[in-house]
């Protein structure tokens, strides 16, 4: 299983969009297509051209509990200006360091995750994952590391940020101290966040434009694996949701929740070259 770290925007063919898929309420499995408010001229949409992977009743139950939280990762001026080609360089290469460092522990939580599961098959697949989450998003933060002047060693000294760290410690609370339902959930909006986006913009285009700055970090998030591993996460965190009671399903939806504005958060740690007050 090969799968990619999903976080990030896209390019529409004229520049001047960003599009994400968001699901339906009615449990479809397509999203709708529906403008979410953003200050012109990014538009965001739900499309029914692009959804591929299924999402199960769970998954929706807390996609709709995060509700604005979701909605204001694309508003966020880092996407923005990633989309366009606009984004500083060093304020790049700052989110992708404190980004390498994140990974780590989502692969943390995944090993952790592996050792809690009952069948062979989930504890090979969270195993798998919490591999990739290292090996491919390194061979990404490799490239850009010659290109943007940092090296591995340099990311192993960097300071988390307060928003990074948090981030981290929830996901390895969760998968330390949590249920399966809560652990998974709790990963969930990592990888869920900008995948439909990427293929929407796969499906529009064909092909990134090769003269855009993050181009290759654009193609990575729009790779069609995507789709097998979302109805893998997917299908576990129903699974683990039907195993649970309704109190410790509440708990998972405020996990799922919380990530989802941890996710905002990153981003605003890297707009901002976020520090430590004192």
């Amino acid at each position: 299983m090969e799968w990619l770290h999903a976080r990030g925007a896209l390019l529409h063919s004229n520049l001047a969009e960003i599009i994400p898929l968001l699901p339906d309420p009615d449990h479809t499995g397509v999203g709708m297509l529906n403008p979410i408010a953003i200050s012109p001229p990014y538009i965001f949409w739900r499309s029914k051209m692009t959804q591929n992977f299924t999402i199960p009743p769970f998954a929706q139950r807390c996609m709709e509990a995060s509700g604005s939280a979701w909605k204001a990762s694309f508003q966020h001026p880092f996407v923005l200006a990633l989309a366009d080609g606009s984004l500083d360089p060093k304020i790049f290469a700052f989110y992708q360091m404190q980004d390498a460092r994140y990974l780590e522990s989502f692969s943390d939580a995944c090993a952790i995750i592996s050792t809690k599961t009952a069948e062979p098959v989930d504890k090979l697949w969270f195993i798998d994952a919490a591999r990739m989450a290292l090996v491919v998003e390194n061979e990404l933060h490799a490239g850009y590391g010659k290109k943007l002047g940092y090296t591995a060693e340099d990311i192993a000294k960097i300071t988390l940020t307060p928003n990074n760290r948090a981030y981290q410690n929830h996901m390895v609370s969760a998968a330390l101290k949590g249920t399966l339902v809560e652990a998974v959930a709790a990963l969930t909006p990592c990888p869920w966040l900008y995948i439909e986006l990427g293929q929407h913009l796969l499906s529009k285009m064909g092909t990134i434009p090769a003269d855009h700055p993050y181009a290759d970090w654009l193609k990575m998030y729009s790779d069609p694996g995507f789709n097998d591993y979302m109805n893998e996460i997917l299908a576990r965190l129903q699974k683990f949701a039907d195993a649970s009671d309704e109190k410790n399903r509440e708990i998972a939806v405020e996990a799922f929740v919380l990530s989802a504005r941890y996710e905002w958060m990153f981003w605003d740690q890297a707009w901002n070259k976020q520090t430590w007050p004192v």
